[in-house]
C-alpha cells in the first residue's frame, strides 16, 4: 500500500479481506526490521490496508494496563483513519506521526499476540452477517465516525488507570474488523465497547469530582 500524499487525498477503496487476517499479521511480524517508521508499517500492511493497520494500532492496549504517551499517538492515528473511512478517502497523516520510529522488540510481540487472537476468534468466527450494519454509504460513514470516536476516547488522559486504554482500543478493534469483514456482530460489539468506555470514563470523572469535594470539605473545615 502506498502512502497517500498529504496534499491530495484519493478514494480509499476500502475492501473486504482477501486472506486470513492472522496470516497477514504473522507474515508482517516475521519480516519486521529492527526499526521502522509508522509510514513503513502502513506500507507493509498490504492489500488490507488502513483497516488492518488500525487493528494493529490497538494490539498494545489489549491488556488491562495503560501505556502513557503511546495511546495519544496511536489514538490520533485511529482518529485519522476513522475520518478516512467516514469520507472514503485516504486520510492525511502528519509527517511527524508518519516518521515516528518503532522497534521490532516492541511491535513483534503485539503482532504475534494479535495473530493468536485472530486465529482463535476472528478468522474462525467473523464473517459477513447483519449486512444492514455494514453495507451502504451512509452506514459506512456512520461506522467510520464511530471508529473516529473510539480513537478520541483512546486519547483520553487517564494516566495509568486500568482499562482506560483497553476499552476504547477494543471498540476501535471491533469497528475495524466489522468494516473489514462486513461483520455486523463486530459492529455491535464496537458500539457496546464505546458505550462501556463512556460509562467507565463518566464514573472516573464523577469519582474524581466527589473525591475533590470531600477533600475540600475536609480541609475547609
Amino acid at each position: 500500500m502506498s502512502t497517500p500524499s498529504p496534499t491530495s487525498p484519493s478514494s480509499a477503496g476500502f475492501s473486504d479481506a482477501q486472506t486470513q487476517l492472522s496470516a497477514t499479521l504473522r507474515a508482517l511480524s516475521a519480516r519486521l526490521p529492527e526499526t521502522l517508521t509508522v509510514r513503513e508499517l502502513m506500507q507493509a500492511c498490504g492489500e488490507q490496508g488502513l483497516l488492518l493497520f488500525c487493528c494493529i494500532l490497538t494490539f498494545p492496549f489489549l491488556l488491562p494496563v495503560s501505556i502513557p504517551g503511546v495511546s495519544t499517538v496511536f489514538g490520533a492515528l485511529i482518529v485519522l483513519i476513522g475520518i478516512g473511512v467516514t469520507l472514503n478517502r485516504m486520510p492525511w497523516v502528519p509527517r511527524k506521526l508518519l516518521d515516528k520510529s518503532l522497534t521490532r522488540a516492541s511491535l513483534a510481540p503485539a503482532l504475534d499476540k494479535g495473530a493468536d487472537v485472530f486465529t482463535k476468534y476472528v478468522d474462525r468466527l467473523s464473517k459477513p452477517r447483519l449486512l444492514a450494519l455494514t453495507h451502504g454509504s451512509s452506514t459506512n460513514r456512520f461506522n467510520g465516525f464511530m471508529l473516529f470516536a473510539a480513537g478520541v476516547l483512546l486519547m483520553a488522559p487517564f494516566g495509568l488507570i486500568p482499562f482506560s486504554n483497553t476499552l476504547p482500543a477494543l471498540a476501535a478493534l471491533f469497528f475495524a474488523i466489522g468494516i473489514l469483514q462486513r461483520d455486523g456482530y463486530c459492529i455491535l460489539l464496537g458500539h457496546g465497547m464505546t458505550l462501556g468506555t463512556i460509562v467507565y470514563f463518566s464514573a472516573l470523572i464523577y469519582g474524581a469530582i466527589q473525591g475533590g469535594r470531600g477533600l475540600a470539605s475536609l480541609f475547609g473545615g
